[in-house]
C-alpha cells in the first residue's frame, strides 16, 4: 500500500444496539490496524458531520447497527459530503430496514416471506390481528429487538393486557406476522457470493437479542446440517434477496424453516444490510468458514467501498 488510506470507523450512536456497534467498530478498527490502514475511531455523536470534516477520512467503515446508522440517514449525509463508505447505500438502507418496504420489494420477485399485517398496537388490547401463535415486531429495529411470540399460553394475557411487558408499550404500531415453527437459519452474503448457512440453535426461548450477543447462549452450526438442496435454496435465495435490495459490502438473509415440509417450509425474515462484526458474529464466523480471515473480510469491505 503506497499511500496508507485513512479509514474511519463510525461506531455506537444511541439506537439500542450501541453496544452491539462498539464491540463490532473496535474489532474492525483493531483488524484494519493489522493490516495497515490508518484508522480513527469514531463514537458517533450529533456532531458527526463536524468530526469527518476535521478527520477528512479516505473512507468510512460504517459498523454502525439500527438508527440512524442503518436507515439510510448516516448514507445520506456521507453521500453529500462525498465520502465512500462501506456496505449498503442510501436507498437500499431506507427499505432493508422496514420490513414492510422490503416485503414490497422482494414477495413480487418470488421470494417467500410471511404473511404479515401492521397493526395499531392499541387495537391489540381489544383482539388478537392473526390467530396464535403470532410473532409482534417492531417495522424498523434490527437485532430481534422488541420481538414477541404469542402463544396461547403467555404471559401476556388474551387479549393482550396494557401492562404486559412487550414491544406494544414502546411503538405506536407492529408488524403482525403468523409464527413459522420450525428451524432458525442465516446466509451471509458478501460481495456477489453467498457464503454458508449456519443453524442458529437458542439454548432457551428464542433468538432475542441477548441470545445473539451473549456468549454461550446459542450454538452456531456452521454449516447447518440440512439437506443440499434446502441449503443450495437458502443460498441462492440470499443472494437474490441482496442484488434485489441493491446491497453493497456484506449483507445477512435471515429465515425460518419449518422442516415437516420441506421446501415448502421455507421463509425469509429480513436482509440486514449492517450485520454484526463482533466476535460472535455470524459473516466473521461464515467467512473463516469459507477460508476468509477476518483481517481479509474488513480488507475486502473496505477495498469494495473504495472501488
Amino acid at each position: 500500500m503506497s499511500k496508507q488510506i485513512h479509514v474511519a470507523v463510525l461506531m455506537g450512536g444511541w439506537s439500542n444496539e450501541r453496544p452491539v456497534s462498539l464491540m463490532s467498530g473496535n474489532g474492525v478498527a483493531d483488524a484494519l490496524e493489522k493490516v495497515g490502514y490508518q484508522v480513527s475511531r469514531v463514537d458517533m455523536d450529533r456532531n458527526i458531520a463536524q468530526v469527518l470534516t476535521a478527520l477528512r477520512p479516505d473512507v468510512v467503515f460504517n459498523a454502525l447497527h439500527g438508527v440512524p446508522g442503518e436507515d439510510g440517514t448516516v448514507q445520506g449525509m456521507l453521500d453529500l459530503m462525498g465520502i465512500p463508505y462501506t456496505h449498503s447505500g442510501m436507498v437500499t438502507s431506507v427499505i432493508a430496514i422496514d420490513k414492510e418496504l422490503t416485503k414490497q420489494c422482494l414477495v413480487p420477485a418470488g421470494i417467500p416471506m410471511p404473511k404479515g399485517t401492521m397493526v395499531d398496537s392499541e387495537s391489540l388490547y381489544i383482539r388478537d390481528p392473526l390467530p396464535r401463535p403470532y410473532v409482534l415486531k417492531p417495522v424498523n429495529e434490527g437485532s430481534s429487538v422488541g420481538v414477541a411470540i404469542v402463544t396461547e399460553d403467555s404471559n401476556y394475557g388474551n387479549p393482550i393486557a396494557r401492562d404486559a411487558k412487550g414491544p406494544w408499550q414502546e411503538f405506536d404500531r407492529l408488524l403482525a406476522e403468523p409464527f413459522i415453527k420450525g428451524r432458525e437459519l442465516t446466509v451471509a452474503v458478501l460481495g456477489d457470493k453467498a457464503l454458508c448457512v449456519t443453524e442458529l440453535k437458542p439454548k432457551s426461548g428464542f433468538y432475542d437479542f441477548d441470545a445473539k450477543y451473549t456468549d454461550g447462549l446459542t450454538e452456531h452450526i456452521c454449516p447447518a446440517e440440512i439437506p443440499d438442496d434446502i441449503a443450495q435454496y437458502m443460498l441462492d435465495t440470499a443472494l437474490r434477496a441482496h442484488q434485489l435490495l441493491g446491497c453493497k459490502g456484506t449483507s445477512r438473509t435471515d429465515f425460518r424453516w419449518d422442516d415437516s415440509v420441506g421446501m415448502d417450509g421455507v421463509f425469509v425474515l429480513e436482509t440486514n444490510t449492517q450485520p454484526g462484526m463482533t466476535p460472535l458474529s455470524l459473516v466473521p464466523e461464515q467467512a473463516r468458514h469459507v477460508g476468509i480471515s477476518y483481517e481479509q473480510l474488513v480488507d475486502i469491505i473496505v477495498k469494495e467501498a473504495l472501488a
